[in-house]
């Protein structure tokens, strides 16, 4: 029963000791290194090339009061320097695609990307139907201007942005926050009344 109890003995202290040795590996493994100077230096280098970076955003950023309009969640931000002054949802390009069943034309139905302005500001636009209305309503496509004059659908106040876009109100209201147009950006009245009387021609809009 001695030697039993003392071999019994024997193995429970060489098991601790193998525990007390891997507690002791791991924990000098896990042990976080003291990088000294090292890691100081290395850590002020990383805040100098950050606030380099900043200046240069800042010199590309538009100065003063500019437009963002985020195609993807369909808002548009009126912002100055870094700070937001209005959030407003609108409705931004569909994507989908039409294609001329009497030709080889497509169009594609997307709110351009990039950096544009605002050109000219309109009160009670005229829309000037181009040929895809007609034809995505299948209808023939007329050959006098009067034909493609349609009043009343653009709300009370426009914003060109060249190239045929425009910023403008729109009579389905309850389509706001959905991918949806044409390519335009439809506003609902009270935030298009307010961004007329706030936006001035010349101010940069800012697309992605």
């Amino acid at each position: 029963m001695k030697k039993t109890s003392l071999i019994v003995l024997f193995a429970g202290f060489v098991v601790f000791l193998a525990i007390e040795a891997v507690g002791f590996y791991l924990s000098g493994r896990n042990a976080p290194a003291d990088r000294g100077d090292a890691g100081v230096k290395s850590s002020n280098d990383l805040r100098a090339k950050n606030n380099v970076l900043k200046k240069r955003i800042s010199v590309l950023s538009p100065k003063g009061t500019y437009l963002v309009i985020d195609t993807a969640r369909n808002r548009i931000y009126v912002k100055k320097g870094e700070q937001t002054l209005k959030e407003i949802i609108v409705s931004t390009g569909s994507g989908s695609i039409l294609n001329d069943p009497k030709g080889n034309r497509q169009w594609i139905f997307d709110t351009p990307r990039g950096e544009r302005s605002v050109q000219l500001k309109k009160t009670n636009p005229v829309w000037t139907k181009p040929d895809w209305a007609f034809i995505e309503e299948g209808e023939d496509v007329p050959k006098g201007f009067k034909d493609r004059v349609e009043e009343g659908v653009l709300g009370d106040y426009a914003f060109e942005l060249g190239d045929g876009y425009m910023i403008h109100g729109t009579l389905y209201t309850r389509l706001l926050g959905r991918n949806v147009t044409h390519g335009c950006v439809r506003v609902g009245d009270k935030d298009l009344k307010e961004l007329y009387e706030t936006i001035p021609v010349g101010t940069k809009v800012l697309i992605f």
